[in-house]
């Protein structure tokens, strides 16, 4: 049986369990500030039981010799999850745990005399495969508390994002969810494209596509400062931004919003477009319409990455609207169906500004066989790109096609739903 200065140890512990126990609070209190904020009975309560269930615990071991089994360390668990409960730092009361048995150690082996080594040794042995055994079983408890916490959290505010984005009464959701209803909403739809560790295995992949939504999350939670409302999987999703005012939001707070998306694409580590609305939040359903189908434009017409509202896609957008006009123009290039040569030299040099040469360098050809692609083209469609009027025609026809072959049309487009993917 081990023993220092002749007194078994577990003899000593529990005789100096009463002082040990005051002493350690006293501690915690003072070196501890998340502990010595909390309510002076939550301290000479539930806080000093658990002293004294550790200490009570560490008799018996050194009685015994053996570690406590799972079962005797659930009343730890318990209070570790009350912790998780009233917002103190997992570090703080892992700290709690480290200082408790530092200062049992010394307390225990104030006599020691030379002669006690090996004992002391063994004493310190033990000491740490428990504090082991115990500071797994209350991390684990208090991070199952956080992610239940977090879970009714965010099933709080996804009430209340569908709520506004469906048009319904969304006080009572925020009600429960502690939220408070701005004026107003930025609606963001997002396209986010891939990171490069996505490209890998599955698995790999799987896990770039996590951290990349998180990432993306908590840049808009901080813009937001913590009110922002999201939805997102891999590819994408919706964000409703709190501001006062629609319209300046949009106006003189547009630089903000094209910031928020570069740091976005900084923090995603991938190309990021987003189409933004903004509206009252009665009118949120026809803002995030709107949003979706910029975005849709925004990726049909081939645009850099960047945020983009309806005034920086006008001509895209009231082509992208059903009608005659449409229809017709999407039938201007049918003749080129069978010419997918043709085809791809066109969207080449609209994508390159119809610029020739750049075209020519684009596509690795000589000039002079761009330009013959260019006549065969107007053979077959009678539009001819060397004149204005024409090209005007083209650009539209070939943007109603891209439009209608992408799926982000008016008959159904694919971005900006706020149902998550993950």
């Amino acid at each position: 049986m081990l023993s220092i200065a002749g007194v078994p140890v577990h003899v000593r512990l529990a005789t100096l369990a009463p002082e040990l126990t005051r002493r350690l609070l006293a501690a915690f209190a003072e070196r501890l500030p998340a502990y010595s904020a909390l309510p002076r009975e939550e301290l000479t309560g539930d806080i000093a039981r658990m002293v004294e269930e550790n200490i009570r615990l560490l008799v018996r071991a050194f009685r015994t010799g053996r570690l406590p089994p799972s079962r005797d360390l659930e009343a730890l668990a318990r209070s570790a999850a009350r912790r998780a409960e009233e917002g103190v730092p997992l570090g703080a009361v892992l700290s709690a745990y480290h200082l408790g048995w530092r200062l049992g150690l010394d307390a225990l082996t104030a006599d020691a005399a030379p002669d006690d080594a090996r004992a002391l040794v063994e004493v310190q042995g033990l000491m740490l495969s428990q504090l082991q055994e115990v500071a797994a079983v209350v991390a684990d408890a208090y991070l199952e508390e956080r992610e239940v916490m977090h879970g009714q959290r965010q099933a709080g505010r996804q009430a209340v994002l569908s709520a506004l984005l469906d048009g319904r009464d969304p006080v009572e959701a925020a009600r429960r969810a502690g939220l408070a209803l701005p004026p107003a909403y930025v609606v963001l739809t997002l396209a986010l494209g891939r990171h490069p560790d996505e490209r890998g295995p599955e698995a790999t992949a799987a896990v770039a596509a996590r951290r990349k939504i998180r990432r993306v999350q908590a840049e808009l939670d901080h813009h937001g400062r913590g009110q922002a409302l999201h939805t997102f999987g891999p590819d994408g999703g919706t964000a409703l931004l709190p501001v006062d005012d629609p319209d300046a939001a949009l106006a003189g707070g547009w630089r903000e919003l094209a910031g928020l998306t570069a740091r976005i694409t900084d923090r995603a580590g991938a190309p990021v477009h987003a189409g933004a609305a903004a509206a009252a939040c009665a009118a949120l359903p026809g803002a995030a319409r709107e949003s979706a189908e910029v975005l849709g434009v925004v990726l049909a017409a081939r645009r850099p990455p960047g945020a983009y509202q309806v005034a920086d896609v006008l001509l895209e957008y009231q082509l992208s609207r059903p009608g005659a006009a449409r229809r017709h123009l999407a039938g201007l290039l049918s003749a080129l169906d069978g010419h997918p040569v043709l085809l791809e030299t066109l969207r080449a040099y609209s994508d390159h500004g119809f610029g020739r040469r750049r075209t020519a360098a684009a596509l690795h050809i000589h000039p002079n066989t761009l330009d013959y692609r260019l006549r065969r083209m107007t053979v077959l469609t009678g539009l001819d790109p060397a004149r204005p009027a024409d090209l005007l025609t083209l650009q539209a026809a070939l943007l109603v096609r891209r439009d209608a072959a992408s799926g982000t049309g008016p008959a159904g487009r694919t971005h900006g739903s706020r149902r998550p993917v993950t």
